[in-house]
């Protein structure tokens, strides 16, 4: 190699070295001063923020009482106060061209590393100290028209983060004595309306946002870029003034917007990289050092499939040595099923205490009850379910070891945008749609999720309520249910909630048109939670009808066997009929129909008299019309038409048989609903033509046959007990 190679060499490896160097010497010339008397999740946020860009942040008034006053209305001076005494300090050490960043803790991001704030700061001319703006003049609305006239996005003084030389900012902390109460940003405020002082501090305001956002007064000008090409990890742009703040204030009312942010900033989330502080905080759960969990269920309104959620609460995977059971039941109807399972089961857990609509106890005193005797006894964590919620049985395992202290498993109403959680809320704390609310509900987006409300089934932290900041966290407050106080009471605490959507946890049932006044009323909700009806009353072996390698049973000429309903199907469907009991005489003169005749007239009950008209139109839509196609091949109609619906019953001492007829329809489907031999004796059908007759029938087995012109048939004599049928004609 050349001389002039090797030198040229040299001399860039001591520039690199100065470079480094010197940026090792800017970092040691600023110091980041911070004030947060108690440890909260605010903070955990900031400092997690300050680690993720390398930033040093000193925490002043750590441990000690807060005694600024209530920071929603002015106050805040003991801020100041803290400061002042570290910049004494500061100033005795001699080191006078020191620069210091000082920023609020509890509502503040880091969104930057400190060289590039520091750069950014030095391109502000002629300026010593620059002060965080903001769009409106707090808190003493009528100093705004002391301020400079100036055409700008943030023409008024925040005090929320500022940075400067140390000189010049101990100067104007120790410009007048200021009690703790007083109000820091009013504080500044007065020194930077005073034009002498301004100008000789050198004070600049941050007006175009480009180190410092604040977010009250700017949601409509900050947008969240997560889908950059250029950039792994999202950030925000402030789009009036083309600026890409470096530190961002949820100040004000803009603290859940800062949540929301908080869910992708600071290197928290990546559409490439994934929830990286999911990652983070995520334990290990070891099984011989399980916490202890109360499990508080709450059955606070008539629940469809109530029997299916007490099955999953009896099934979670957990040991039940471990599991304190609550159990509150507040609806009569469902008190018979809940007291047989308690005295059932729960000797099984560690402890188990009920409370039953006799003790008439409100919602939220249930819900106190709970959550108080969780922190007052060596319980580690409070697991609330509400009987709307239908769990897989690893939820419980996974949100322990989720690390987060107040977490929820994500839960939709199948098929709805109606979920477990709220992505915002508005002015009045009531519902809002968050940008991202979609994206988490379809899972297009997956991690852990900071949220604003959270409902029906969530994990707490006992340690994070045995606080004197969380004292005031209740189920109570006038005006609003229990959740909402639940969650507006630890938003005021500065307790943050999650939702987690990074498994499929389970779902919501839907009880809005939950009717306990009809015989068995889960028989009515295919409609609104078809999972749980399908479930219970599709037969077992319906889908196994589609194997490939399965023949279809055909008992007699075109005359198809199909398992379709369980046999609670077939026998909550007669329960439901005979509690209505209004069976027709059996003659042809039949009300019910728009000739008012009936040719060959039976003993029965029209679905459109109970009510299950439309439900059993969509069993033939989505359960009997996929049979039909495979074995009737060309014939095609969807959906299915059927006018006649009917239960049929068969009594020797009533109706014991039918007589040879044509059923007017294209094809006829015939579900038996009870045993023969068992509960009856005697009946079956038989198609005259082939001389072939089917006897041995099963309950929630069909028949299908064609209808008009070949398949003549009629009703055998039954010759005891009673036979119940399930009749349609299809497509007349």
């Amino acid at each position: 190699m050349h001389r002039t190679g090797k030198l040229a060499m040299f001399l860039q490896a001591l520039c690199g070295l100065l470079l480094l160097a010197g940026l090792v010497a800017a970092k040691n010339d600023v110091k980041v001063l911070t004030v947060a008397t108690e440890e909260n999740h605010g903070l955990e946020r900031f400092l997690r923020s300050a680690k993720i860009y390398g930033i040093d942040v000193e925490v002043l008034g750590k441990g000690t009482k807060w005694t600024g006053g209530d920071m929603n209305l002015p106050g805040g001076g003991q801020k100041i106060n803290l400061l002042k005494e570290k910049l004494n300090e500061l100033m005795n050490s001699g080191d006078k061209e020191k620069i210091i960043l000082f920023t609020d803790s509890y509502d503040v991001l880091f969104l930057a590393s400190l060289d590039d704030i520091v750069k950014k700061f030095h391109a502000f001319p002629d300026t010593r100290v620059l002060f965080a703006a903001e769009q409106f003049c707090w808190p003493d609305t009528k100093l705004a028209t002391q301020y400079p006239k100036t055409e700008v996005a943030n023409p008024y003084l925040n005090s929320g983060g500022f940075i400067g030389y140390l000189p010049e900012i101990y100067e104007i902390v120790n410009y007048k004595p200021v009690s703790d109460r007083d109000d820091d940003q009013l504080f500044y405020t007065k020194i930077y309306l005073e034009k002498k002082l301004r100008e000789s501090l050198k004070i600049s305001l941050d007006h175009n946002s480009a180190i410092f956002q604040n977010l009250n007064g700017a949601l409509s000008d900050v947008q969240l870029k997560s889908n950059s090409s250029t950039e792994t990890w999202p950030y925000i742009e402030n789009v009036v003034t083309q600026e890409r703040p470096l530190i961002v204030h949820g100040n004000g009312p803009s603290k859940l917007t800062l949540n929301h942010f908080g869910n992708y900033l600071a290197k928290a989330w990546s559409a490439s990289e994934g929830c990286a502080l999911c990652a983070e905080k995520r334990i290990e759960l070891k099984d011989d050092k399980l916490p202890t969990v109360m499990m508080a269920v709450f059955i606070e309104q008539a629940t469809p499939f109530l029997e299916d959620f007490l099955d999953q609460v009896l099934t979670t995977d957990y040991p039940k040595e471990k599991i304190h059971l609550l159990l509150r039941n507040n609806v009569e109807y469902h008190e018979t099923e809940v007291d047989d399972f308690f005295q059932e089961h729960s000797k099984k857990y560690a402890t188990a205490k009920r409370i039953k609509p006799s003790d008439f106890i409100t919602e939220s005193e249930a819900r106190n009850i709970a959550k108080d005797r969780c922190i007052n006894s060596a319980c580690d964590y409070l697991f609330s379910i509400d009987s709307l919620a239908r769990l897989e049985a690893n939820t419980l395992r996974h949100l322990l070891s989720s690390g987060y202290d107040v977490v929820a498993p994500m839960l939709v109403r199948p098929g709805h945008a109606w979920s477990n959680f709220w992505g915002a809320v508005n002015t009045a704390g009531f519902y809002a749609r968050s940008s991202d609310y979609m994206d988490i509900v379809y899972q297009n987006v997956k991690g852990v999720w900071n949220v604003p409300f959270i409902t029906n089934c969530y994990l707490a932290k006992m340690s994070v309520f045995r606080t004197p900041a969380t004292k005031s966290v209740t189920y109570t407050k006038e005006g609003i249910d229990p959740d909402m106080a639940f969650c507006a009471s630890l938003r005021d605490a500065g307790i943050y909630m999650y939702v987690s959507n990074e498994l499929d946890f389970g779902h919501l049932v839907n009880p809005e048109t939950y009717d306990i006044s009809r015989t068995n009323p889960d028989m009515y909700q295919l409609f609104e939670n078809k999972m749980e009806w399908t479930t219970r009353y599709l037969h077992e072996d319906y889908h196994r009808n589609f194997d490939e390698e399965r023949k279809h049973l055909m008992p007699c000429p075109d005359v198809y066997w199909f398992p379709l309903m369980s046999t609670r199907f077939c026998a909550e469907w007669i329960q439901i009929m005979e509690a209505f009991g209004q069976w027709s005489d059996g003659s042809n003169n039949d009300k019910r129909l728009e000739s008012g005749y009936e040719a060959v007239p039976t003993r029965d009950i029209h679905m459109t008299q109970v009510g299950l008209d439309r439900h059993w139109l969509q069993i033939l839509k989505d359960y009997v019309r996929p049979l039909q196609e495979m074995v009737f091949t060309g014939y095609y109609h969807n959906p299915p038409v059927s006018i006649m619906n009917f239960v049929v019953r068969y009594r020797p001492d009533e109706q014991p048989s039918l007589r040879p007829h044509h059923d007017s329809s294209t094809y006829t489907i015939n579900l038996a609903l009870n045993r023969p031999n068992v509960d009856f004796e005697g009946g079956g059908c038989r198609f005259i033509r082939y001389n072939c007759s089917v006897r041995d029938t099963k309950p929630g087995w069909l028949l299908m046959h064609p209808g008009r012109l070949t398949h003549f048939h009629e009703g055998l004599l039954v010759t005891k007990g009673t036979r119940y049928i399930m009749i349609s004609f299809v497509d007349p």
